[in-house]
């Protein structure tokens, strides 16, 4: 049997990017318990809101106010969570549809146990007790009675 070669090898992101007028906005709008979203060339509600229309490649501008309460679209559960991931106990990675939003957004979901949840169930954003601007602000969504 041949041996396979193997190599060390470490990701570093050595660089530092600016949020800018959009993404800024959106991680202000997350310390003060707000979740914004940017409108796109097609009416579109984009959430997060982003610096670019996925349409024409156009900077964006039009910010708008979505909801804190949303449906899950789709999701997975996550029975082992890993160091630094948003709970340090099993939990649903969910696809979000915020309350005025056109597009989902990645979030954890704190749901229990995976018999918990499904898709279309109605979620609302638990915030950090301390909140700083950071998309850490937004702690995860818990499942609405």
């Amino acid at each position: 049997m041949t041996e396979a070669l193997s190599a060390p090898h470490a990701i570093d992101y050595t660089y530092t990017r600016s949020t800018g007028p959009i993404i800024g906005a959106f991680l202000t709008g997350l310390r003060d318990r707000r979740i914004l979203g940017v409108r796109g060339s097609d009416g579109r509600v984009i959430v997060p809101a982003i610096d670019y229309d996925p349409v024409t490649s156009d900077d964006l501008q039009e910010l708008v106010v979505v909801a804190d309460t949303g449906v899950v679209t789709t999701w997975s559960w996550n029975s082992d969570p890993l160091p630094g991931q948003p709970l340090d106990h099993p939990f649903a990675w969910a696809l979000v549809a915020l309350d005025g939003a056109d597009t989902a957004m990645l979030a954890a979901v704190d749901a229990g146990d995976p018999g918990a949840i499904e898709t279309g169930l109605r979620v609302r954003a638990r915030w950090a007790e301390q909140r700083v601007g950071s998309i850490r602000d937004l702690v995860c969504f818990e499942l609405l009675p």
